[in-house]
């Protein structure tokens, strides 16, 4: 038997080690905290909830599903779209539900890229942006996103030649894993720069509804002339808690639209349709959870960033999504220190590198993290700085 090249070369998910290594040492008796991984620890609303139990009971919702998803999934998406960024979409020709937002992400690299063709990819980001590239033959070009340009790529930095066989170009913002956010004269510069080009752009915006401070995030299809070059993903996960129902949607260009609606009919069955009816509720029902929700990861921000900056590390408060992106003390690779932190205290975060070379230097932490479990990472984090030991080293 032999596998594919590009399985053969495929690394495993960032944290399916990093979960990988928690279970290990959780196994052995050993007292982890974890700040690695985004996933919300709050329960889905209750209301939300008791529409996926009421719309289970109902046998038509018991058979496949179709991929383009329920009309009225797609008219609530377009509705809330409206509401929510004052944008106007044809929910039959420019909404499509997803599996997850990480799904449509994934599929949408079969729409555009051949052997060879480039995808321009954030650096620091996401690792689904050039691992989806990459499987299906295409290039991944990395954009630096540093401090110094608030973690906005410098689009006009890009080589000639690399634009000349480059299809897609990939933004997220609210970024992950930085923090930073984007305005609308960015996106603005971003569509002009893209129809120059002849690119099409992808935005990922899971993190719109997670902000702080009275911040409210834009949307990328507000841009002017977004509709005509781009399409954004989004999700229900981190707004509504609802990861593990696996339900996102993508926005925008019709064409963009119709070419992943084909692709995923050959691929995948639909969303299930009591999810999607659960997905209904959480668009259209009450919205006061959004700002509940917030408020627990605002107080849990602004703890983090406390013990972060006493015990030597640079971090700021971001104003949306649920990480907060610090640098690593002197002295450290993000390796070398997210190693430490676990051997020595058992806190486990994310090493910066792992979204890219230009992570490096960083450690991304999550606020998903229960109130009890945070007391006690937080003291943790603090004991690694009161007994100043040496960095760990397994040489």
């Amino acid at each position: 038997m032999k596998l594919s090249k590009r399985v053969e070369n495929l690394l495993p998910y960032l944290f399916v080690e990093i979960s990988q290594k928690i279970a290990e040492k959780r196994a052995r008796g050993e007292d982890i905290v974890s700040f690695a991984i985004g996933d919300p620890d709050i329960p889905t609303p209750p209301h939300v909830i008791d529409r996926l139990c009421q719309a289970a009971q109902d046998p038509a919702n018991h058979r496949y599903p179709e991929t383009e998803g329920l009309p009225e999934l797609r008219q609530a998406i377009a509705e809330w779209y409206k509401k929510r960024f004052g944008v106007s979409l044809d929910a039959d020709s420019e909404v499509l539900p997803l599996i997850g937002a990480k799904e449509g992400i994934a599929h949408i690299a079969l729409c555009f890229i051949d052997l060879g063709d480039i995808a321009l990819v954030p650096d620091p980001a996401y690792p689904v942006f050039s691992v989806s590239t990459m499987l299906v033959g295409g290039e991944p070009y990395y954009m630096p996103l540093t401090e110094e340009n608030k973690f906005l790529p410098d689009l006009d930095a890009i080589p000639a030649d690399v634009l000349k066989q480059s299809k897609l170009l990939w933004l997220n913002y609210p970024n992950n894993p930085t923090g930073a956010v984007a305005d609308l004269d960015f996106f603005n510069k971003a569509v002009r720069f893209a129809q120059a080009h002849d690119l099409a752009i992808c935005h990922d915006a899971p993190y719109s509804e997670v902000a702080y401070d009275g911040y409210q995030p834009v949307s990328f299809m507000q841009a002017d002339g977004a509709k005509e070059i781009g399409v954004e993903f989004h999700s229900l996960s981190k707004s509504y808690n609802m990861t593990g129902w696996r339900i996102g949607m993508v926005v925008g260009n019709a064409e963009m639209i119709d070419a992943l609606r084909r692709v995923k009919s050959n691929l995948d069955s639909g969303i299930p349709q009591a999810i999607q009816y659960a997905a209904i509720e959480a668009l259209t029902g009450p919205q006061d959870c959004i700002q509940k929700h917030n408020a627990i990861y605002q107080r849990r921000r602004d703890l983090i960033i406390d013990i972060l900056n006493s015990i030597g590390l640079d971090a700021k408060p971001p104003k949306a999504g649920l990480y907060i992106w610090a640098k690593v003390p002197q002295g450290y690779t993000s390796v070398d220190f997210t190693t430490d932190l676990l051997e020595k205290v058992g806190v486990a975060v994310t090493p910066g590198v792992g979204y890219g070379k230009n992570g490096e230097g960083y450690v991304r932490l999550s606020l998903t993290i229960p109130d009890a479990g945070l007391v006690k990472g937080l003291s943790k984090l603090a004991g690694w700085h009161d007994t100043r030991r040496r960095p760990f080293t397994s040489k």
